[in-house]
């Protein structure tokens, strides 16, 4: 696959490895976003249809970039704390039972487990990462693995960690979850639309995606699977078009007492968004085209010549076997993170420190210019 750069409007001058922290929007989306903004000056032309067409079409083309062969176990959500929040909502948890989560890991996905094992009086176990450069994404996911036992109720992290990169063994994960009775509850943000994941693979309990990052949608923007034990769930928000027979705006007075189907109960109010939702369509509509496997392919090899140069500086990488290519952490050594970033801004380099790891995360509208300008930053903490 080629650069796609000039689907994008980046400004050449500056090196955007940052994609992790937000993706540019393509102009197709941009121009997607005018166009339904443009509606409102004329919202006589909104129909009660248009309320439901553009989510069911997200549905539709998100169950086939995750191959989920139930478009109705996907609903939206305006962030990642939302998905969560409607998972912890409807995940009992009991005095005897814990809570596995990865050190680390973004706070939307360990705050809501904190307040829910805080009032349940429930042990929240929270896995570090090693303290070593040898073999550490395998002994993370041991760690990990084995901290689970007949009392843990929920394994929650993600495919990747949002800060280094780190792979989680997910269908690994997935059994021992089964053997102890477990909930799977996956935040795929810094993931999905850049790695590939199968639903029907992995099955999680539930899949969280925040879509302004790899998803290369719009910010305020999210979409969420829910598996079959989240069925008969009460959602966190109470609104009118979740509730079955929604469509029928004339008769929305006749008070329903039941649910949509499947996940849309979960979705937020207001999902029927006529700005936001046909830029998801068309970021969707993009993704799919390029494939998560073939946006892994081209990060692996762009990155490949730059990988065995930052090794010989001395810096840590994960071993490839257990870190993605589309998001990437370098350990830089406490005393020259300072450094680091003057040298950043310098080279116009735009990548992000998380803890001790400078998050290198690129696409395909980056290139060899783009990689190079990187190495000269880091040359400089030498």
């Amino acid at each position: 696959m080629k650069c796609q750069k000039k689907k994008f409007q980046l400004n050449k001058k500056y090196a955007y490895l940052n994609c992790a922290y937000m993706a540019p929007l393509s102009k197709t989306v941009e121009k997607a976003g005018r166009i339904g903004l443009s509606k409102k000056r004329q919202p006589n032309r909104i129909t009660p249809d248009d309320f439901f067409h553009d989510v069911e079409t997200i549905q539709t083309l998100y169950a086939q970039l995750i191959h989920s062969p139930d478009k109705n176990r996907i609903t939206l959500i305006p962030s990642a704390s939302y998905g969560i929040a409607n998972v912890v909502h409807n995940l009992p948890i009991h005095k005897a039972d814990n809570v596995i989560l990865a050190g680390g890991q973004f706070p939307s996905n360990v705050y809501p487990w904190v307040q829910s094992c805080q009032a349940h009086q429930a042990e929240l176990r929270i896995i570090e990462a090693p303290d070593t450069t040898v073999h550490r994404g395998k002994l993370w996911n041991e760690r990990l693995l084995e901290a689970i036992d007949t009392n843990t109720r929920v394994v929650a992290l993600g495919h990747v960690h949002w800060a280094d990169g780190s792979l989680f063994d997910l269908l690994a994960f997935r059994k021992r979850c089964d053997e102890v009775g477990a909930a799977l509850i996956i935040d795929g943000t810094q993931s999905i639309g850049a790695l590939p994941f199968d639903v029907q693979e992995i099955r999680p309990d539930a899949l969280i995606v925040a879509g302004y990052k790899w998803l290369l949608g719009p910010y305020s923007s999210g979409i969420a699977y829910y598996g079959e034990i989240f069925d008969q769930g009460t959602p966190i928000e109470q609104n009118w078009i979740n509730r079955i027979d929604s469509q029928n705006f004339a008769e929305l007075v006749n008070y329903q007492e039941d649910y949509q189907a499947g996940a849309v109960r979960y979705g937020v109010g207001e999902k029927s968004n006529f700005i936001l939702n046909p830029m998801i369509i068309a970021a969707l509509k993009q993704v799919l085209r390029w494939q998560p496997v073939q946006i892994q392919s081209y990060c692996q090899q762009l990155i490949a010549p730059a990988i065995t140069e930052i090794k010989e500086m001395g810096l840590y990488l994960e071993d490839p076997g257990h870190r993605a290519s589309h998001l990437f952490g370098i350990q830089i050594p406490e005393h020259k993170i300072t450094t680091l970033n003057q040298s950043l801004k310098t080279h116009r380099v735009s990548a992000s420190m998380r803890g001790s790891f400078l998050r290198v995360s690129p696409h395909l509208y980056n290139d060899a210019r783009d990689i190079n300008k990187l190495l000269q930053a880091l040359k400089t903490i030498q």
